[in-house]
């Protein structure tokens, strides 16, 4: 019986009630960051860039050789020839995935920002506690 109380005790504590939204409301923030970065930041980059998708900016490095399939044969396209494959560093994937954490920061930040000012705004608008009072009546009365 123990057991369970603890977990209840546990389970349904604010704090873990609160980190709990705060997660499932970060992955619903996040979903539409990525959405807006996919969708509408990336296309736009990658016109600049001159591809019709970032992550296909690249540059090749050495030198071009076969495709080979798991038998360690050279795959073969509908002509007949072996399909070629190069070593690249894939810059544009890397852009792409620094974009998405610089975005996805500053929308924390402003989040946090913004939810920063609500509390101190709700700190400011409750009433002192009363011991405060107390003590604050207790120093003007001794001013006397």
């Amino acid at each position: 019986m123990s057991f369970i109380k603890d977990f209840k005790e546990f389970a349904f504590k604010g704090n873990l009630i609160d980190m709990a939204v705060g997660i499932v409301m970060g992955g619903a923030v996040a979903a539409i960051v990525k959405s807006f970065l996919d969708n509408i930041i990336t296309p736009l980059i990658a016109m600049v860039g001159g591809v019709p998708d970032m992550s296909q900016l690249k540059m090749p490095i050495g030198s071009e050789t076969p495709k080979l399939n798991e038998a360690g044969e050279a795959i073969l396209n509908s002509q007949g020839e072996p399909v070629m494959t190069q070593a690249a560093i894939n810059y544009g994937t890397f852009l792409q995935n620094t974009l998405d954490f610089v975005i996805l920061a500053f929308v924390v930040f402003i989040a946090l920002k913004v939810a920063s000012k609500w509390m101190k705004k709700a700190e400011e608008d409750a009433p002192p506690p009363e011991d405060t009072v107390l003590l604050t009546e207790i120093r003007d009365l001794l001013k006397k």
